[in-house]
């Protein structure tokens, strides 16, 4: 995927609602400016990277681009899970992500213990290959401290101002 690494931004919205209460994973979503945006060799699956809310810390992320075949949604959704505890839901804060390499394909499971075992390794894959050195540089990465304190700050018509802020790499 020649679009790697890539750089997007945009505030959380309210998913499905699955990720922290089913799973016990909680997730962030974006919008579909954000997702109706994405480059077309960035394929549906399980990506790593970095992740940023607000002007805070960079953490670690693992990302599901798809349509979540577990749950037959008819609708493509970035939800990105920040491998971090954070004290209370951040919903119309901003997320800033870089996505550096990509894990698998998006999958069915036959049991939602199943689905849970595979996003547990995938996280565990994505703690492991963000400590090489070529994937560390991006943690730094000014895009990251560029980063607008809140949705206010956005442009209001990100679908055609956002390509600019959304693929930096």
């Amino acid at each position: 995927m020649k679009s790697l690494p890539h750089f997007c931004r945009g505030e959380v919205i309210r998913g499905f609602g699955r990720g922290s209460k089913e799973l016990g994973i909680p997730t962030a979503n974006f919008p579909d400016s954000v997702v109706d945006n994405l480059p077309a060799d960035i394929n549906t699956g399980i990506y790593y990277g970095w992740a940023c809310v607000g002007n805070g810390e960079v953490y670690k992320m693992v990302m599901s681009i798809g349509w979540n075949p577990y749950y037959k949604n008819t609708k493509k959704s970035m939800e990105t899970h920040v491998i971090h505890t954070f004290k209370e839901d951040f919903y119309g804060e901003i997320l800033s992500v870089v996505m550096v390499g990509y894990i698998r394909p998006e999958r069915s499971y036959n049991s939602l213990e199943a689905l849970i075992a595979a996003i547990n390794s995938d996280i565990e894959e994505a703690k492991f290959k963000l400590e090489l050195p070529e994937h560390i540089k991006l943690r730094e990465d000014n895009f990251f401290t560029s980063n607008p304190i809140s949705s206010s700050a956005l442009p209001t018509t990100t679908a055609s101002t956002s390509q600019t802020i959304m693929n930096g790499h």
